[in-house]
C-alpha cells in the first residue's frame, strides 16, 4: 500500500479517504465534521474494534481540489472514500472514483449528483418531505397546498412534493412559488378561500427565513388555525423565532433525531473544547458504516453491501443507501410548543418517491446549515 499523504486515524488494515473541506470558509464544518470521525473511531476501539484507517484530506474550497484529493486518495489504495461535502465536488470526485471502481459516500443534499457507486448520506428533499407527508397522511390529512420560496431548493422542494404526494396518495390543491414579500402574501390570498373551506387540510411551508412571516399573513388571512396541519421542513430545526410564532403553536416538521447530537455534545466538548456542528454526527455515522466489519472486511471491500435493504444504526437513528445512489435518513416529526419544539413520533424511515427530482437542492449539508443552501 502506497504511503498516505494526510492525517491518519486508526490503525484497522483497510484504507478509508476522508475528504472535506480543511481550508476556505466552510473550513470550521469540515473540522468539526473531522473531529466527529474521531470520536467514532473511538467508539469503534470500544465497541467490535478498528477494521479501517482513515486518511483525512483536504476538498479546499472548490470542486477541483476535492476532485485532486479524491485522485491522490484512490492512487493511495483508498477502498472507500467518504466525502466530499458540496454537490459540485462530490459530482467530479464521484466521476473519478467511478473510474477507479470504489465506492463513494458523499456529503450533498443534491439528489442529481447521486448514481449507482456514488452515494449520499444526507437529507434529501425527496425524503423529509416524504416522511412529513406520511406523517400527515396517518393524522388522516388528505389535501395539501404549498408556498415555497422560489429558489434551486425551492424548485427541487416543489418537485419532491409532487412526487411524494403521488406515493402516499395525497391531493395537491396548488404549490405556490414566491420570490418576494407581496408575492408571498397574494399566495396566502388565493389559498385562503380552499384552507377557509376544508378543501385544503395540510399546508406546507419549507423556508426557515420565511416561516415566521407566514404565521403573521396566515393569522392576518383569519385562517383557523385548527383547519390547518401545517407542515415546516428540515431546515426549522432550532430556529428560534418559528418556535416563537405563536401561531406556528402545532406546526409540524420533519428533523433529525436532535438526540443524538445532544448525547455526542458533552464528549466532543470535553475532547475539542467546543460546540459540534449540526453535521458531526453525519461524519459519526459514515465513519461507523465504513468500520462495520463485513462490508470493510469483505472480499472485495464494501461493494453491493452498502445498498442493504435493511440499512443501518448511525448516531442519528437508521439510515440506508439506495442503489441509484441516493441516501435515506430516518427522521423524527417534531412540533413546535409552548417550550419549543418535542418530538412527536420516533425516527423512521419514510421510504423515498419512486423518482428523483434530480435537481439542484442544495449545496450540502443537513439542515439548518444555511451557510450551504
Amino acid at each position: 500500500m502506497a504511503p498516505a499523504r494526510g492525517e491518519v486515524i486508526g490503525t484497522g488494515p483497510v484504507r478509508v479517504a476522508l475528504i472535506l473541506p480543511l481550508s476556505g470558509s466552510s473550513s470550521s464544518v469540515g473540522r468539526a465534521m473531522v473531529n466527529g470521525a474521531r470520536l467514532a473511531m473511538d467508539e469503534a476501539s470500544r465497541t467490535g474494534g478498528q477494521h479501517i484507517h482513515l486518511v483525512v484530506k483536504d476538498a479546499g474550497a472548490g470542486a477541483e481540489t476535492a476532485r485532486t484529493a479524491t485522485q491522490q486518495a484512490l492512487a493511495e489504495g483508498a477502498e472507500l472514500i467518504l466525502g466530499p461535502l458540496t454537490a459540485d465536488a462530490v459530482g467530479l470526485a464521484g466521476a473519478i472514483a467511478k473510474s477507479y471502481d470504489t465506492p463513494l459516500i458523499g456529503f450533498s443534499s443534491t439528489a442529481g449528483v447521486a448514481t449507482d457507486g456514488v452515494y449520499l448520506l444526507s437529507v434529501l428533499p425527496e425524503a423529509e418531505i416524504m416522511r412529513g407527508l406520511s406523517y400527515a397522511r396517518a393524522q388522516g390529512r388528505s389535501a395539501i397546498a404549498a408556498i415555497i420560496p422560489d429558489t434551486p431548493l425551492g424548485n427541487a422542494q416543489a418537485e419532491a412534493l409532487r412526487l411524494a404526494a403521488g406515493e402516499t396518495g395525497m391531493g395537491v390543491v396548488g404549490i405556490e412559488m414566491f420570490e418576494n414579500e407581496a408575492q408571498a402574501r397574494a399566495a396566502v390570498e388565493r389559498l385562503a378561500p380552499a384552507m377557509r373551506s376544508n378543501l385544503v387540510d395540510t399546508l406546507y411551508i419549507p423556508g426557515r427565513a420565511t416561516a415566521p412571516s407566514f404565521g403573521i399573513l396566515l393569522e392576518a388571512a383569519r385562517l383557523p388555525r385548527e383547519r390547518v396541519l401545517i407542515v415546516g421542513s428540515a431546515d426549522w430545526e432550532g430556529d428560534a423565532a418559528i418556535a416563537g410564532q405563536p401561531y406556528l403553536a402545532g406546526a409540524v416538521y420533519p428533523a433529525i433525531d436532535p438526540a443524538g447530537l445532544a448525547a455526542l455534545a458533552p464528549i466532543y466538548r470535553s475532547r475539542f473544547g467546543s460546540e459540534p456542528h449540526q453535521l458531526t454526527t453525519l461524519a459519526f455515522s459514515a465513519v461507523l458504516l465504513a468500520n462495520n466489519a463485513s462490508l470493510s472486511l469483505a472480499t472485495p471491500p464494501y461493494g453491493n453491501g452498502l445498498v442493504s435493504p435493511a440499512g443501518f444504526t448511525g448516531r442519528d437513528g437508521p439510515f440506508r443507501l439506495h442503489f441509484d445512489g441516493r441516501g435515506e435518513y430516518g427522521l423524527v416529526m417534531r412540533q413546535i410548543g409552548p417550550q419549543g419544539a418535542i418530538t412527536i413520533d420516533a425516527a423512521r424511515l419514510g421510504g423515498l418517491p419512486l423518482a428523483s427530482s434530480g435537481g439542484n437542492a442544495t449545496d450540502a449539508g443537513i439542515p439548518p446549515a444555511a451557510e450551504f443552501r
